[in-house]
């Protein structure tokens, strides 16, 4: 992935498994350099690298794992030394119960549930730039 050197603030949409269409257009519409990942591993493989402003990810209960409900665990501590990037998550209300879980120890910027629209990301995203 290319260096941001337009010093626009960066955000890193993690696409795994969809089902909402593409904001891309929309987050650059406001003024973010905007980078799509379709793996929660390459997402903190790039978070590592580089300075992010805001990440766009989506929570995705996954009853299989033993110590965890989601990949959004392992996004969040992989940004523990990382307190300004501020993190948006989409979920789906049936999953509200387990997302709880994670809500209660994560700071997220927001939570938007199914189905997620242009008006939902501009409330939370135009207040960022």
């Amino acid at each position: 992935m290319p260096a941001n050197n337009s010093k626009k603030p960066v955000l890193i949409s993690i696409l795994e498994l969809g089902g909402y269409p593409d904001f891309s257009r929309l987050y650059q519409s406001l003024g973010y350099e905007v980078y799509m990942l379709d793996s929660m591993r390459k997402a903190i493989k790039f978070i590592k690298k580089n300075e992010i402003n805001v990440i766009v990810a989506e929570f995705n209960f996954q009853s299989d794992f033993r110590d965890r409900t989601s990949q959004v665990e392992s996004l969040m501590a992989s940004l523990a030394q990382k307190n300004e990037v501020k993190v948006v998550i989409f979920y789906d209300k049936d999953q509200a119960h387990q997302f709880k879980r994670v809500a209660d120890r994560f700071n997220f910027m927001a939570a938007l549930t199914y189905p997620v629209n242009e008006d939902d990301i501009k409330g939370v995203l135009s207040v960022e730039n």
